[in-house]
């Protein structure tokens, strides 16, 4: 309860209580029993997902409202959440409010009207979400050892679409998400190769449309060749193999380095036909991995937005892999057209959100 909410109803109790009358009695109630609610911990929210339709839902939050609820039990946060400033809320309102500031570019006084708090409120809320959806849940973009993870059926899925390599289970890729120029430190982040200020990272794409693992953000003027290096990827899927102990392997674009573990096109300008048809049909597939960053972007444009990524005033790369969790959760939800390609059911949203191991 606010301090102006306090002092209104101190100054009313003392007028019902100086005005002693049987006209007075219910309202004294009623104030004497407000006041002793208001500190309770339930906090006040004034948005409820009932009253929207489920085209609302899914234009405002990117899930229908059946599948908010189903999302919400999912990710089983607790029933109020409490910012370092104590301001308090509902997990659920925390969700919308993510949802609804990653879902498309907006200011602060745009969301004021839309969920009834003041803006520092909203900012506060929105940073504390972010923190507590990748505490419970960054170990999902981060490990690979994830129950639904079938190398040998996702290479064999990727090897019927015409694929020559039959150990393929995934592929690897990095991306560029561009900011805005910083008022300092800006040789660090700019990329020469993109000519724009950006941070980077790094994924792998498995054929039934998750991002199985995202590495970053680092700075903008490193190579893919040393985020791979900083991910350790290469030490986290050594030891994913087929039934028969043969090596499976994730591919990559010629920025990466051949390896048991990662394999990459031919390269050079005279390559006989066998190599060009190589790389072509790999290439044809290897498109998953750009679908998949396309569809965060899709869904989540606000982390597209370059005006309004500072990395000096809030968390730019934390808000990109939560966009990513959530596009995950999408896709185990409605499918993709990764899944869609390869003919790869995704996990139910159930399997996927698990929380880490204590």
């Amino acid at each position: 309860m606010t301090a102006a909410k306090k002092r209104r109803l101190r100054e009313d109790l003392f007028y019902l209580i100086c005005n002693d009358d049987d006209d007075h009695d219910e309202d004294l109630e009623y104030l004497l029993l407000d006041t002793y609610q208001s500190g309770r911990e339930m906090p006040n929210t004034y948005i409820n997902v009932e009253e929207f339709s489920d085209e609302d839902c899914l234009e405002l939050f990117r899930f229908s409202k059946q599948d908010l609820f189903r999302l919400h039990h999912c990710l089983a946060l607790p029933n109020i959440i409490r910012c370092y400033n104590r301001t308090a809320t509902t997990s659920m309102e925390g969700l919308l409010i993510v949802l609804r500031r990653l879902v498309y570019p907006n200011r602060l006084c745009d969301l004021r009207e839309f969920f009834k708090r003041d803006e520092p409120e909203i900012s506060v809320i929105f940073s504390t979400m972010l923190e507590m959806l990748h505490g419970r849940f960054g170990h999902l973009l981060d490990m690979l050892d994830h129950a639904w993870l079938d190398a040998t059926g996702f290479a064999d899925a990727i090897h019927s679409k015409g694929a020559p390599l039959q150990n393929v289970w995934g592929f690897v890729d990095g991306t560029a998400r561009p900011i805005a120029r910083p008022s300092h430190n800006q040789r660090i982040v700019y990329s020469g190769h993109k000519r724009t200020y950006c941070l980077k990272f790094q994924s792998v794409v498995t054929p039934n449309g998750l991002i199985a693992n995202l590495f970053g953000p680092i700075e903008g003027s490193r190579h893919d060749a040393y985020m791979l290096a900083e991910s350790q990827l290469l030490q986290k899927i050594e030891n994913i193999a087929d039934g028969n102990g043969e090596i499976m392997c994730i591919y990559g674009d010629p920025a990466y380095p051949l390896r048991p573990q990662i394999m990459s096109p031919f390269r050079g300008g005279r390559l006989n036909e066998e190599q060009r048809n190589f790389n072509k049909s790999m290439s044809s597939v290897r498109v998953c991995v750009e679908w998949a960053f396309a569809k965060i972007l899709y869904l989540f444009a606000y982390v597209d937005f370059k005006k309004n990524q500072k990395v000096f005033l809030q968390p730019v790369g934390l808000q990109f892999v939560i966009a990513a969790l959530f596009t995950n959760c999408h896709t185990c939800l409605y499918g993709c057209q990764t899944s869609e390609f390869f003919g790869v059911t995704p996990p139910t949203l159930e399997n996927y959100l698990r929380p880490a191991a204590q």
